[in-house]
């Protein structure tokens, strides 16, 4: 017979009553048939299959409960109920005033090319892990091209966060996605690390021979600070500090902001540079370009003397620059690469340069920029033994007595 908690439960002489949760509601619905060992499991898995649709967003209330009254009131009703749509588009609103402009066009895009079109009639507390891991894994065959894992992520990662804001603001029970990330196995690929490719001395001089002035002097900055694009372009000169040799790090520039000024995204982000000669050389000769004009202004302008607008303006300076030299072609996110590795391979210590290149630690310096540090010199390991071995003689040599004895 039916047992106590499996939604399946024997109310008469003739029939048995389930009940489920579909669209934040309870359900009861009553099934004619006389109670017996094989009618309780037919209806046991006839409701499994009802939460089954229900996960994946296909249930038909009225196709599996023609006769119910409810059937007839959800289709009459369909207003009441708050729709992915609907619920991902306000809060696409409200996130726009809390995150920086380019983690929103993220999300927009997302939102609007991925969720909406899939799940957007649904009703939100119908979206369930299963239909979305369901959908993720035949995202492929509607794209009609590969989608990596890396944007698998992020759209979880949209989703999540979506979720997690209507069930902390309990919308919906619990957040379907918590904990949880749906990956495929892939063949491996190029790495972060295989994707650093820093500019030799030789390169470094080659490219700085075909720039002059402001583009000159941006790029020897670039290669001597690792900060990036969006960092350098959003520098004031109220940011330098030429007595304490530091740069300020406060704000940055990206497209997706439209020229604004936002802080970075994380606190280790906002931090202070060590102001080294070669950078220090080229604020100095950016200063009869800039400083005297506007002393609180903008460091680095483009030819219209204005502040560059995002790094896309950097990537045609550096792009010719690399042509006009003959140095086999990067991305400008190498001038970074490349003041990492110089640093570590000089033996700077990696948490310093962590430091100076905005990481929160330098594990992932170690990582990926590990077969830049020098192998450990011949004296490796002489000053702990001078510090903390002034008895381990003594101890060896006994040990080495007893060994003696027991031998």
């Amino acid at each position: 017979m039916a047992r106590k908690g499996t939604g399946v439960d024997i109310v008469s002489d003739s029939s048995y009553e389930i009940t489920f949760n579909y669209q934040g509601q309870r359900y009861r619905e009553r099934i004619k048939a006389k109670p017996c060992p094989a009618n309780t499991r037919k209806i046991t898995q006839f409701r499994a299959a009802i939460l089954h649709a229900i996960e994946k967003g296909e249930f038909d209330y009225a196709k599996s409960f023609p006769d119910s009254p409810r059937a007839r009131q959800l289709a009459e009703k369909p207003g009441d109920v708050l729709t992915v749509e609907s619920y991902f588009e306000q809060w696409l609103r409200r996130k726009k005033a809390e995150i920086k402009a380019s983690t929103y066009k993220g999300y927009d895009l997302i939102v609007n090319n991925w969720v909406i079109p899939k799940f957007g009639e649904m009703a939100l507390s119908d979206l369930k892990r299963a239909a979305i891991r369901d959908w993720l894994a035949t995202i492929d065959e509607a794209r009609d091209h590969k989608v990596s894992n890396k944007r698998l992520a992020n759209i979880q990662s949209c989703i999540r966060s979506a979720l997690g804001d209507a069930a902390g603001d309990e919308i919906i029970d619990a957040n379907p996605l918590a904990g949880y990330t749906y990956a495929r196995a892939e063949r491996p690929t190029e790495t972060a690390e295989d994707e650093i490719d820093p500019l030799s001395p030789e390169e470094q001089a080659a490219v700085l021979d075909k720039l002059t002035g402001t583009n000159r002097n941006l790029i020897l900055f670039a290669l001597w600070t690792g900060m990036r694009t969006s960092e350098y372009i959003a520098l004031n000169w109220s940011d330098i500090d030429f007595v304490g040799g530091y740069v300020r790090v406060r704000r940055a520039i990206t497209r997706e902001a439209k020229g604004v000024a936002e802080f970075p995204k994380t606190a280790a982000g906002r931090r202070d540079i060590r102001l080294l000669g070669p950078a220090s050389a080229a604020l100095q000769a950016q200063k009869t370009i800039t400083f005297l004009t506007e002393q609180d202004g903008a460091i680095f302008k483009n030819r219209a003397g204005e502040r560059f607008a995002g790094s896309h303006q950097i990537w045609r300076i550096w792009q010719s620059a690399l042509k006009r030299s003959g140095v086999r072609y990067r991305n400008p996110y190498q001038t970074r690469h490349t003041y990492a590795s110089m640093m570590l391979s000089a033996g700077e210590h990696p948490m310093w340069v962590a430091k100076q290149m905005g990481h929160s630690d330098w594990t992932m310096i170690a990582r990926i920029y590990g077969r830049w540090m020098p192998a450990a010199d011949l004296g490796a390991g002489d000053k702990a033994v001078k510090k903390f071995g002034k008895n381990a003689g003594t101890n060896a040599g006994i040990l080495g007595e007893k060994l003696a004895k027991i031998g």
